[in-house]
């Protein structure tokens, strides 16, 4: 095996070994401080992978929940065994003692209160999506809005919380460990002020060459919708601070075990830019009531830093202004922040390719396609999330053992799960499409017009379900055999099918093709990675896997045409207002999902078992 300075190698990629066998050496470090010798280590698996492991699943959580909110980052617990409470700094040593009962229950009690806080958030967000659409609707000021909130967005992916806080949290964490406190503590402190001059200055750069800059990300707009796209982007660019701040005070919480505050922060986020909408909208004339949308993210995220922040009294922690900026352990921080700043500016890269073509389709599609992506993003979180995240340590320690049966035979069943529950789910989006869009968003400012438009998009959405599953499992697998790299570069074929293909399909069909590259593009991935994946596992059961989704197609079917005769046969009895909405799509949605159940019995679909199994696992 090439080593990061073996010749054969070119720059980058020996840059990209070096960062990360880096990478990895500070993992193994940090999980041996927190973990300590274990008593009886199991020979076949490395704990230092095992932490690269649990690091890297927090990271693809993480971007889940920022593609899903578009705001509000879930916090990265640090996955450790329970120590004593520190009492504060001074001290360089703290002898270990045993994990306490009740430690292990404030553990499982943080666990439960996050989930609930977490299910919140999601529904506060929904209701902040359907407040917006009310409002606003998708005309050419909420298209505005997308592409300059998209903008800071990505920034703060490559620089702010999202990058910062996994690499941040487990050096801070050693330290602690080690009783370096004022090493901890000034390391901290450093990395508060750095972060604030950097992103500071981009804010300022950004703030004051808006007008020269913003239009290259929508080069369609114009007029007053180019306008309004600069100004609002003056207004939210400052969120770039706040979330760099946020990311550090997080992950010295996330250190001392206190999840909480930062756990119930983003339903208060949710609850702010709702509330500024509300009361806000009135103050200002017709034309610039998107300012209010604006000013209430700014205010939400005000609100998401202070609530961890003031947190922080129950923590040891003093800020310093003692600062060292050639802390090694700053460096190591930057260092370990690389391959999640690659991957998460990809995702968000793929978002701006959306918004660029959009922009030049018309003025409503940039908001069309962001609306239909909240909704697409729902059984996505709900299922193949859950699906990932309970298979991957799994996954994880047969890698560790080279036990490459059981790797391929796990992840050939995690790959039927994935399509037993996407498939249907896509399946019952393309049939009804249009009644969940109109259902969600359609009164106020948001019209028919508008929710064909959405629902359009939606439906193309429809497509990538099952393969954007699998693509998140395929890549914790390479995860899992510490190949972090490779599912980066396959990011970035991912984003290059993107753009190419929304190119040559936006003049002739508009936003369905646009969606329609998003999905070619996913499919090309996970089509690499299979093959990828093949290869190194000498293959992964392919021939289950198409006769399972044979069967799997038979009952979605099922599921597509029971839905839809249901929601039309209700949906003309009851009419269309709300009430009569929610009983025609709940309807339709229950008995075709039921006749799905039905089918997949009768047709003996092992997935059927296997998934309600798993479900009840990451429930328990």
């Amino acid at each position: 095996m090439n080593t990061p300075s073996d010749p054969q190698l070119d720059p980058f990629e020996a840059a990209a070994r070096a960062a990360e066998q880096a990478i990895l050496t500070t993992f193994e470090r940090a999980e041996t401080a927190i973990r300590g010798p274990s008593p009886s280590p199991d020979p076949g698996v490395d704990s230092a992978s095992e932490a690269v492991i649990e690091r890297e699943e927090a990271m693809v959580e993480t971007a889940t929940g920022l593609a899903e909110e578009g705001g509000a980052l879930a916090p990265v617990p640090v996955i450790e065994g329970p120590r004593e409470d520190v009492e504060g700094p001074g001290e360089e040593s703290v002898p270990r003692k045993a994990p306490r009962p009740e430690q292990a229950g404030r553990l499982a009690r943080s666990t439960a209160f996050f989930s609930v806080a977490t299910a919140a958030s999601r529904v506060a967000g929904l209701v902040r999506e359907v407040v917006a659409a009310s409002y606003f609707g998708i005309s050419g000021p909420m298209s505005a809005f997308t592409v300059a909130f998209q903008v800071p967005n990505l920034i703060r992916a490559l620089f702010a919380d999202a990058a910062l806080q996994p690499a941040f949290v487990p050096i801070f964490t050693e330290q602690i460990e080690k009783g370096k406190y004022r090493e901890a503590f000034r390391m901290a402190s450093t990395l508060l002020l750095l972060v604030t001059m950097i992103l500071g200055a981009i804010t300022a750069f950004f703030i004051l060459a808006a007008g020269l800059v913003m239009p290259l990300f929508a080069p369609g707009f114009s007029g007053m919708t180019e306008d309004l796209m600069i100004v609002l982007s003056q207004i939210l660019f400052p969120i770039l601070i706040l979330l760099g701040v946020t990311g550090i005070v997080v992950g010295i919480l996330n250190s001392y075990d206190r999840f909480g505050a930062f756990a119930i922060s983003p339903f208060f986020w949710n609850l702010t830019i709702i509330a500024v909408v509300i009361f806000g909208v009135p103050l200002f004339p017709e034309e610039k009531h998107i300012y209010a949308y604006a000013i209430g993210v700014v205010a939400g995220t005000v609100v998401q830093l202070l609530i961890p922040t003031f947190d922080l009294r129950n923590t040891p922690f003093k800020f310093t202004l003692k600062v060292d900026f050639k802390d090694p352990n700053v460096r190591r921080v930057l260092i370990m922040m690389i391959p999640v700043t690659l991957s998460l500016g990809l995702i968000n890269f793929n978002l701006l390719v959306n918004s660029f073509f959009g922009s030049l389709v018309n003025d409503e599609a940039p908001a069309a396609i962001d609306k239909a992506f909240r909704i697409y993003q729902l059984p996505q979180g709900i299922f193949s999330v859950a699906i990932a995240t309970v298979l991957f340590p799994t996954l994880a320690r047969f890698a560790n053992r080279k036990d490459f049966d059981s790797l391929r035979s796990t992840l050939a069943k995690g790959m039927r799960q994935i399509i037993f529950v996407l498939i249907p789910a896509s399946a019952a989006i393309l049939v009804l499409a249009e009644p969940m869009i109109r259902l969600v968003y359609q009164r106020g400012e948001f019209d028919a017009a508008e929710t064909q438009v959405v629902a359009t998009a939606l439906f193309w959405f429809a497509f990538s379900l099952p393969t954007n599953g699998m693509y998140l499992l395929l890549s914790r697998t390479f995860f899992g055999l510490q190949k972090p790299w490779i599912p980066t570069w396959i990011s970035g074929a991912n984003l290059a099918v993107t753009a190419i293909g929304s190119y040559l399909l936006y003049k002739p069909f508009g936003v369905a093709g646009i969606v329609a590259a998003t999905a070619i593009a996913t499919a090309v991935s996970v089509s690499i990675q299979t093959v990828m994946l093949r290869t190194r596992l000498a293959g992964i059961e392919f021939g289950k896997f198409l006769f399972s989704a044979g069967r799997i197609l038979v009952g979605s079917a099922v599921l597509a045409g029971v839905a839809y005769e249901v929601w039309d046969l209700l949906d003309q009895a009851l009419g269309r207002d709300l009430a009569g909405q929610v009983i025609s799509l709940g309807a339709g949605l229950g008995l075709g999902g039921l006749a799905y159940v039905a089918v997949c019995q009768l047709l003996r679909v092992p997935e059927l078992e296997q998934v309600a199994a798993l479900v009840r696992r990451r429930s328990s």
